[in-house]
Formats: structure tokens, sequence, C-alpha cells
């Protein structure tokens, strides 16, 4: 017997989105079936930092994130933050640090919420060491 479909609801980059999704279903797999092609998996062991989104603005591996628990929240991908993401893929290349293709959105995600946090809160700048610590998974 095939196990019962669930009804979820959430915002996505800005826009509401209701689907039906099997219970068993991955935040990572519900936002490649929407279209988010910027949101990639490696490792499935939430260690590569690939399939970072943000979820209620707090950066999330989307990979170890059942789907339903996103029920009424709002989830941020890189396809959300073209603008914010351009100028920073700009930045790293002038400074001679891209990523290749595959790697980057999920390590760009990752310094934008650490740059909207720093934002929200100056004391929240961190030294050279932290920002280390926090993108090792990338």
């Amino acid at each position: 017997m095939a196990a019962k479909l669930i009804d979820l609801s959430f915002t996505l980059n800005g826009r509401k989105v209701k689907v039906q999704i099997a219970p068993d279903t991955m935040l990572f797999a519900l936002l490649r079936e929407q279209g988010c092609a910027s949101v990639r998996c490696a490792c499935e062991t939430t260690n590569c930092g690939l399939c970072t989104v943000w979820l209620d603005g707090d950066p999330v591996l989307s990979c170890s994130v059942p789907a339903a628990r996103v029920e009424g929240r709002s989830i941020t991908t890189l396809e959300g933050l073209k603008a914010e993401s351009e100028a920073l893929a700009r930045a790293m290349a002038a400074e001679g640090a891209e990523q290749c293709g595959f790697c980057a959105p999920g390590l760009i995600m990752n310094v934008l919420a650490l740059a909207r946090a720093a934002k929200e809160d100056p004391s929240l700048v961190a030294t050279r060491e932290e920002v280390s610590r926090q993108l090792a998974g990338n």
C-alpha cells in the first residue's frame, strides 16, 4: 500500500508554494523538484555544505531536513538571492577566491548568512578563525 501524501504549504524565494509530498521526502529533493538547481548534494551526510539553504533566514543543510518540517515556513535558495550572490561572486573572483560552479552555491549561501547576521548585529563580526570554522563544511 502506498504511503499517504502530506499537504505542505511554504514560501520559497518569496512565492507561496503548495505541494503534496511523501512523508519521507527530504527538503533537498523537494527544492530540486521546485526547480532550484543551485541546491546540490554530494554527500547526503551533512558533510559538504553544498545543499545549504536558509530556513526562516538561518542556514540549514537541506539534505538533513525532512520537508514536512517546513510547513508554514520560509525557504531561501541562491535563486532568491540573485543580486547579493552575483555581487559576492564578483568580489570573490576579483580576489582570486573563485570556487567551482558546483561548490559555490553552498559557500555563497553561508557567506551571505554571515554577512546578514553581522549587518543586523555589528557585534557579531567574526574573527578570521570564526569565519573559517563556520565555512569549514564548505
